[in-house]
C-alpha cells in the first residue's frame, strides 16, 4: 500500500502540469488507445498469471511463469497481425482518424502488460513486497518523467502514449533483472511435461476466469469507446481524467490489498474465508468513505483549482461517480475468493451482467445530456455493487453451515 501510495502520488502530483500541457483531446486520444490496449492485454496471459499463487511448491509456480511468459509473447505477436491486417476497419469503427498510427504500438503495450503481471505475481508468491513497491515507484517515475519532457516539447497526445510504453518498458525490464538475480536457481525445475500437466489442472482460469476478464476490460474500454463515439474525444478527455484523478490510485491500492488479500485467503481454510470478508468490508469502509464523501461534495471545486477552469466537467463527473467508485474500491479484492472457492462461473455471470449494464445505459440515453447519463450509471453500478457483497457473503456463509 505505501508503494502504491507514494507510485500514485507522484502522477497526480503532476497532474495539474499536465492538464496544462495537454487538451482534453490529448487525453481522450489516450483514453481509447489504453481502452483497446487494455481489452488485448486482458489475454496477454490466459489468466495463468493467477495460477501462480496456487500450487505449494515453488517448482510448480515456476513452470506457470514460463508458460505465462510463452503466452504474453504469442498473443502480442497476433495482436500486431491483427492490427497490421484490419487497421483501417478498426479506426472506421472507432470514427477517431487520429488513433490510425497508435494501433501498431498496441502489442507492445500488451507484451509489457502480460509480462509485468506474471513477474508482479511472482514476487507476490514470494512475498517480496518492497521489491513490488519499488517496480510501481519506477514505472510512475518513468512514466510521468516521459509525459513531461515531450509535453514540454510540444508533442500532443503521442506524449501521453509513448511515456506510458516506457514506464511499462522500464518496470518490467528492471524487474524482470531483480527475479533473475535473486530466483533464477528456480529455473532447474522447468520442465515442458510439467507445463502441460499444470495448464490442465489450472483450466478453470482461461476457460472461465478469462472470459470473465474480457468481459470486465469490454465494460471498461466500452464506456470510452462509446462515450468517444456518441459525444467527443474532449468529453471522453474529461471523464477518462475524473476516472483517472479518483479511480487509479485507489485501485492501485486496492490492487495492492487484492494480492495481499489472495495471498492471506488462499492459505487460509475455507470456514475462515466469511470472516476474513466480513472484517475486510468493514474496514475498508472505515477507511475509504471520508475520501468518497470528501470526491462526492467538493471534487467540482477541488478539480478547477488544480487543473484549470477548463476541466470542470471532469469535476462533475468524479462527483457523480463517487458512490460507484467506493463500492468498486470496495469489492475489487473479493472478486479473488470466487477464485479460492473455485466458483469462477459465479463470477462469469455477474461478470456479463456487470458489462451489459453500463453499455445499454449509454446506448439508450445516448440522445440525453451526459450528465444525465452518468448520474444513470453511477446509481445503477452502485446497485449492482451492493448486490456483488451480498453474494460473496452469501457464498462463503455456506461454508460455516
Amino acid at each position: 500500500m505505501t508503494g502504491s501510495a507514494i507510485a500514485q502520488a507522484i502522477p497526480i502530483a503532476i497532474s495539474p502540469i499536465l492538464t496544462r500541457i495537454y487538451k482534453p483531446e490529448d487525453f481522450g486520444i489516450f483514453a481509447l488507445y489504453m481502452s483497446l490496449a487494455s481489452i488485448l492485454s486482458v489475454i496477454a496471459t490466459g489468466r495463468y498469471e493467477l495460477a501462480i499463487m496456487l500450487p505449494k511448491k515453488n517448482e510448480d509456480a515456476a513452470n506457470i511463469v514460463f508458460l505465462s511468459i510463452l503466452i504474453s509473447i504469442l498473443v502480442s505477436f497476433v495482436s500486431f497481425l491483427i492490427i497490421l491486417i484490419f487497421n483501417n476497419p478498426i479506426t472506421n469503427l472507432l470514427g477517431n482518424p487520429k488513433i490510425s498510427k497508435w494501433l501498431y504500438f498496441i502489442p507492445l503495450t500488451v507484451l509489457f502488460t502480460g509480462l509485468y503481471q506474471t513477474f508482479n505475481y511472482w514476487s507476490n508468491r514470494t512475498k517480496k513486497y518492497k521489491r513490488m513497491a519499488t517496480i510501481r515507484v519506477m514505472q510512475s517515475t518513468g512514466t510521468v518523467t516521459a509525459n513531461l519532457g515531450m509535453g514540454f516539447n510540444g508533442f500532443s497526445s503521442s506524449g501521453l502514449i509513448i511515456g506510458r510504453l516506457f514506464g511499462q518498458a522500464l518496470s518490467t525490464c528492471i524487474l524482470a533483472e531483480m527475479i533473475w538475480k535473486e530466483d533464477s536457481g528456480i529455473l532447474k525445475y522447468l520442465n515442458r511435461f510439467k507445463i502441460y500437466a499444470l495448464v490442465r489442472k489450472y483450466k478453470k482460469l482461461p476457460m472461465i476466469n478469462l472470459p470473465n476478464a474480457i468481459i470486465d476490460g469490454f465494460r471498461l474500454s466500452g464506456i470510452n469507446i462509446l462515450i468517444a463515439k456518441f459525444f467527443t474525444t474532449s468529453t471522453l478527455g474529461q471523464f477518462s481524467l475524473a476516472w483517472r484523478m479518483v479511480q487509479t490510485p485507489m485501485a492501485l491500492i486496492g490492487g495492492s490489498l487484492s494480492q495481499v488479500f489472495f495471498q492471506e485467503v488462499a492459505s487460509s481454510e475455507k470456514k475462515d474465508l466469511f470472516s476474513i470478508a466480513k472484517k475486510y468490508i468493514i474496514n475498508g469502509s472505515i477507511i475509504a468513505s471520508p475520501l468518497f464523501i470528501l470526491i462526492y461534495l467538493f471534487s467540482v471545486d477541488i478539480f478547477i483549482f488544480i487543473f484549470g477552469d477548463e476541466w470542470m466537467l471532469a469535476g462533475k463527473t468524479a462527483s457523480i461517480l463517487a458512490p460507484w467508485l467506493f463500492l468498486n474500491f470496495l469489492t475489487s479484492p473479493l472478486s479473488t475468493l470466487f477464485i479460492v472457492l473455485n466458483k469462477q462461473e459465479v463470477l462469469l455471470i455477474f461478470g456479463i451482467l456487470y458489462m451489459i449494464l453500463p453499455l445499454s445505459v449509454i446506448f439508450i440515453f445516448k440522445e440525453f445530456t451526459f450528465i444525465y447519463i452518468l448520474n444513470i450509471l453511477s446509481f445503477s453500478m452502485s446497485i449492482m455493487l451492493l448486490i456483488f457483497i451480498f453474494l460473496i457473503l452469501y457464498q462463503t456463509g455456506k461454508i460455516n453451515k
